[in-house]
């Protein structure tokens, strides 16, 4: 099991445990941060992360901004990409794209099911992400394009000697 799945198994019982692992999340990836996620639900393979309408996410049309939305659709494709990755496998986001279909506005919830590489091998994948408001409409589509790979022999090193 890779680390991030890992550490979501291990907080997300305990009281305070899945706020502590969204903190950490937006600590380990600052921008990521900048929208405060709140992790909701997390699988190899399925995320549910939620974020909150505050004057920090909005735009000049009192609707989150589109930014905020994108932000909100990576960090869901990539946790759930992520936990789903063999340890010795590595992903970055290569191209986003969003369809907006309706102002956002109040809580919102990202929610992706893929189907993570079971290997390191190089290649491709796209990642879908929906981005919902409390009503349940969809205000987003979104498609992550993830580069895997392994991970180069230093970097697993550095992995196994943190652990």
């Amino acid at each position: 099991m890779n680390s991030l799945l890992h550490n979501w198994q291990r907080l997300a019982p305990l009281p305070g445990g899945r706020w502590l692992f969204s903190r950490v999340l937006g600590r380990t990836a600052p921008y990521t941060g900048s929208i405060r996620p709140q992790v909701l639900e997390l699988d190899a393979g399925h995320a549910r992360v939620a974020m909150a309408d505050r004057r920090a996410v909005r735009n000049h049309l009192r609707s989150i901004h589109a930014i905020a939305l994108i932000n909100l659709a990576e960090v869901t494709s990539g946790i759930a990409m992520l936990a789903g990755l063999p340890a010795d496998a590595r992903g970055i986001v290569t191209g986003l794209s969003i369809e907006y279909v309706k102002k956002a506005r109040g809580r919102l919830i990202g929610e992706c099911d893929c189907t993570p590489p079971r290997t390191n091998a190089a290649g491709e994948i796209e990642v879908p992400v929906l981005l919902r408001d409390d009503a349940g409409d969809v205000v987003a589509r979104a498609s992550a394009r993830w580069k895997i790979g392994p991970v180069p022999a230093t970097d697993s090193k550095d992995r196994t000697q943190t652990k």
